[in-house]
């Protein structure tokens, strides 16, 4: 990749997360409400939806610009290494490599976010000052390990399905995708890998959520999915999961049809 493809992947996916972000944020707010332990009504039901936007503002950006300049990057370089019948699983590493850097970003503005999703009346430095002084800088990374858990197969699914899609469809039309026809094919890959990893999601939230030195805050994934299953069955499992299809199919045509148009705008 040359310094003018990653600059494109870097801007096109920096404003692609931006977009998607701060136009669906009301829905993922009643998205972590339903699934937090304390119940939808007392995490704040409908009442300061936009409880939390800051921190998205802040991280949305370098968040989205850290997974496409890896996910670019490591195409590119697979790319050459393996034949174009495995480009599905240059996909699959790509993505899942993309992933893992980007949660370095994601993880800490998504334990800030959520904490004041859950808890309208304070506000997100607040919430920042008490985890910081409660958990030191270690609260902020609460939940790396099952937010990457939860990444990783979200894009083994999202990221190759997307790329076949677009293939298919530009081989029956015989050239190159539109911009919204790429949009459409995010959309639908975005809700495929939304609703298989609803439990995962599920789970990654308790955890950032849980208060400090329970067992759910230091729990491990398939430890606190016991627990969820246990406690409310498939319904917990799977709590959320309409507005998360919702906003993530939403998502997958604003963030992968800007990301398209941006890039190929910059490139061209």
């Amino acid at each position: 990749m040359d310094r003018r493809e990653f600059t494109a992947s870097l801007v096109a996916g920096g404003c692609a997360g931006m977009c998607v972000d701060l136009t669906l944020f009301p829905l993922d707010t009643i998205k972590t409400r339903l699934q937090s332990q304390q119940g939808f009504s007392k995490a704040g039901g409908l009442r300061g939806i936009y409880a939390g936007v800051p921190s998205a503002a802040i991280g949305s950006f370098p968040n989205a610009a850290a997974f496409f300049v890896t996910y670019e990057s490591a195409k590119s370089l697979l790319g050459t290494a393996v034949s174009p019948h495995m480009a599905p699983v240059t996909h699959m590493l790509a993505a899942s490599l993309g992933e893992i850097v980007a949660c370095l970003i994601r993880v800490p503005t998504e334990v800030v976010k959520q904490r004041t999703q859950a808890c309208p009346s304070t506000n997100t430095y607040q919430v920042l000052l008490s985890t910081l002084r409660a958990e030191g800088f270690k609260g902020l990374y609460r939940g790396y390990s099952s937010t990457v858990l939860r990444e990783i197969p979200f894009s083994l699914v999202q990221f190759p399905l997307w790329e076949y899609l677009k293939s298919l469809w530009s081989c029956r039309q015989g050239h190159t995708l539109y911009s919204w026809q790429a949009a459409v094919c995010g959309a639908f890959a975005g809700g495929v890998a939304a609703l298989v990893t609803t439990p995962l999601d599920v789970a990654k939230t308790r955890i950032m959520l849980a208060k400090a030195g329970t067992s759910t805050a230091n729990g491990s994934l398939p430890l606190v999915l016991g627990e969820v299953w246990r406690s409310q069955g498939v319904t917990g499992l799977f709590a959320g999961s309409i507005p998360r299809m919702t906003a993530i199919s939403l998502g997958g045509f604003i963030f992968l049809g800007a990301y398209e148009k941006v890039r190929r705008t910059m490139l061209s």
